[in-house]
């Protein structure tokens, strides 16, 4: 079965990409992350979510066949393999292969405030077994020990990768912890840091595409349009903020040059994560504007009698600066 991953690849690849090509992945390998409090609270509850909930909402998205990718941690993909998920599913199933220190984010944690330290728990000799796509992370930090340690971590993974026939796609973070840059040249210095990274990197060992912080319009269409045959770009989510940031990041980032939108909290928070995956393929076609797509949202859950975590008016606002910007 061709996977709609591979299938929206190939035509981005050929230079045929129209929006109905754009790949939306469900990220929910936060327990490599957060731990207990990854799968989300109880609605209704003081009560955290427990991993059984965890796999079923990841079961439920699979089966929508709303997205393209369901990024796992190992353990959540080797026990959906199991139940035979993915066999007949177009949806491709992917797992974290590292997790960086500046991931660690255990309540209680202080690890961002060092620079990034690289780390892998899963293998992937073991992980290809269950799913041959995995999901490899770097933070550029502008400190040449840091960045050279992470650097040679991730030319060890690509070997590594290669001897097991390994995909993958480069997950970059901007930096948790201030690196002296301001907010137009973080951009540009993790525009510059990715190139550099990949331009001694042959085919066979490039990722797949990328996953990035969107930092701004300006920022996208330099990168974007630098290779956009061989370099695809992706943005990654960040905190749930409104229902309005969610389809305003989706939309900007469409229309100045990213084809993979990867979210975590933006779905697995919300009030209906599957009527927002609906909603946002309808944005992303530019069917609908981002204000529209909020109003639509809201009019699902009082039609099915759900409580939003905010009253329309508020859930319409704009609150990210860049996204603002």
């Amino acid at each position: 079965m061709i996977k709609t991953l591979d299938a929206k690849l190939a035509r981005i690849h050929a230079g045929k990409y129209t929006p109905k090509d754009f790949i939306i992945a469900d990220a929910k390998d936060g327990d490599m992350g957060f731990g207990t409090t990854a799968p989300g609270p109880v609605r209704g509850s003081d009560k955290l979510k427990n991993k059984t909930q965890y796999l079923e909402a990841m079961t439920a998205m699979t089966k929508s066949g709303l997205v393209d990718i369901m990024l796992m941690s190992a353990s959540s993909a080797e026990a959906l393999h199991e139940k035979k998920l993915f066999a007949k599913s177009k949806v491709t199933p992917a797992v974290r292969l590292n997790d960086t220190t500046d991931i660690w984010s255990q309540r209680g944690q202080n690890y961002k405030a060092d620079f990034s330290q690289p780390f892998r728990t899963a293998r992937p000799d073991k992980v290809k077994k269950i799913s041959d796509l995995g999901l490899y992370s770097v933070t550029f930090s502008n400190d040449v020990d840091a960045d050279l340690w992470s650097l040679e971590n991730y030319r060890q993974f690509r070997e590594e990768a290669t001897k097991t026939k390994m995909r993958h796609f480069f997950e970059v973070f901007n930096p948790a912890m201030d690196i002296g840059l301001s907010t137009a040249e973080l951009g540009h210095y993790i525009n510059d840091s990715i190139v550099r990274c990949l331009a001694g990197v042959m085919s066979a060992e490039q990722p797949l595409f990328l996953k990035m912080q969107y930092n701004g319009a300006a920022a996208m269409e330099e990168l974007a349009s630098y290779d956009p045959q061989r370099l695809v770009v992706g943005i990654l989510g960040g905190a749930k903020g409104t229902t309005r940031d969610t389809f305003e990041l989706v939309s900007q980032a469409e229309r100045h040059g990213a084809r993979v939108a990867l979210f975590g909290r933006k779905i697995n928070f919300a009030e209906a994560p599957l009527e927002l995956v609906r909603i946002m393929r309808l944005v992303i076609e530019r069917l609908i504007s981002p204000g529209e797509a909020v109003k639509m949202y809201h009019g699902y859950m009082v039609k099915n009698k759900m409580h939003p975590d905010r009253e329309v008016t508020e859930d319409m606002e704009i609150t990210d600066p860049v996204l603002k910007g």
